[in-house]
């Protein structure tokens, strides 16, 4: 399906690690949106990661809370439902670390073409000058 401007739906958007962690993006820097697609579709899938990560922890604390001592075994309970709790901690994490990589990407991409698109326009106008 496409857009009012014809370019299609829906989409979505991966980073790659370079391995360097020099600035920390964030919501207030200053720098010019990528299409609200791809921020939005980045934002959808940090969401999902913290539901999920919410439910892990609401299902620890349900099973350390509410489910009855396992006979014999005082500490059951904890074994089982601790590591839920730590892990949907981890899982909330995770999500925004990625978050902001996935975000630090989009600006990059969308500042590279613009600087493309400049470049090869001042090209094209020199070229078409000389002849």
């Amino acid at each position: 399906m496409s857009g009012p401007n014809g370019q299609g739906a829906g989409g979505g958007a991966t980073s790659s690690r370079n391995g360097h962690d020099d600035h920390d993006p964030g919501p207030s820097d200053a720098g010019t949106e990528p299409d609200a697609r791809f921020t939005l579709a980045n934002e959808r899938t940090f969401l999902a990661w913290n539901r999920t990560a919410l439910a892990l922890v609401v299902a620890g604390l349900g099973i350390v809370q509410l489910l009855p001592p396992f006979p014999g075994v005082p500490w059951g309970r904890h074994v089982l439902g601790v590591p839920l709790i730590v892990l949907g901690a981890a899982v909330s994490v995770v999500a925004y670390r990625e978050w902001q990589q996935n975000q630090a990407a989009l600006r990059q991409i969308l500042a590279g073409t613009i600087t493309g698109i400049a470049v090869l326009a001042a090209v094209v106008l020199l070229v078409s000058a000389v002849r």
